[in-house]
């Protein structure tokens, strides 16, 4: 049995791992998904650190997108987390900032459909968004998870991250190759850097619910073998 955090991205919450977690209940794995408050960079870390916390023994922690840039924070010289993955997320080193590591990519069609208001929130256009995040979902699923997307502020994705604490922990990446708004290219970039352990999946970003049978394994194959120590 092990233990998984799962933390969600931008315009989403923790029911995007809904289907993850009876695939990893299912294997006997206990798993939490976290409902970020997406106010700052620093609450989102703050807010996972206290999951992780909450667990007796080794944690595998996995992050979706902006939750990538979370739980590399999160993770960091934290004596429980045993190992990292990374699903079609951003696994930022000390100092990079999300738009900062966008540029770096091609230049994917689903950012046209990022809206942001003059208070710093933002949302993903809900015409927009089956085919900028979910064009392998049903509609009706892509329209439902559209009017229930959580507003994300900026300063969540300007902030600068912290070092990644994916220098020092074994990883896993889960790469969609038809995603549309974060460049395969680049999410190959950054389970390069990592030295992750990378599972391809032709999905678009939302493979924790279209591939969530894959999503799982790659995520259970990641699980600590031996209890941590210190």
């Amino acid at each position: 049995m092990g233990n998984v955090v799962l933390v969600h991205g931008a315009w989403s919450d923790g029911s995007i791992w809904q289907e993850v977690i009876g695939d990893l209940h299912d294997s006997g794995h206990r798993a939490l998904a976290v409902q970020l408050p997406m106010s700052s960079l620093a609450d989102d870390i703050a807010w996972t650190r206290r999951h992780i916390d909450a667990l007796d023994g080794p944690v595998t922690v996995v992050g979706h997108s902006y939750g990538g840039t979370v739980i590399s924070g999160a993770a960091l010289e934290h004596p429980r987390v045993g190992s990292l993955v990374f699903v079609a997320g951003y696994a930022p080193d000390e100092g990079e900032t999300i738009p900062m590591l966008s540029d770096k990519g091609a230049e994917m069609p689903g950012r046209a459909a990022i809206r942001f208001g003059p208070d710093g929130w933002s949302t993903v256009d809900p015409e927009m968004f089956g085919d900028a995040l979910a064009h392998d979902l049903p509609p009706r699923l892509a329209r439902t998870l559209a009017a229930v997307q959580k507003p994300t502020h900026g300063a969540c994705l300007t902030a600068p991250a912290l070092p990644g604490a994916w220098h020092d922990l074994p990883c896993g990446y889960v790469l969609s190759t038809q995603d549309r708004i974060l460049d395969p290219g680049l999410q190959r970039w950054f389970a390069l850097r990592a030295g992750a352990v990378v599972t391809e999946l032709p999905s678009s970003h939302l493979s924790p619910l279209s591939h969530h049978e894959a999503v799982a394994t790659a995520i259970a194959s990641m699980l600590p073998d031996e209890p941590l120590t210190g």
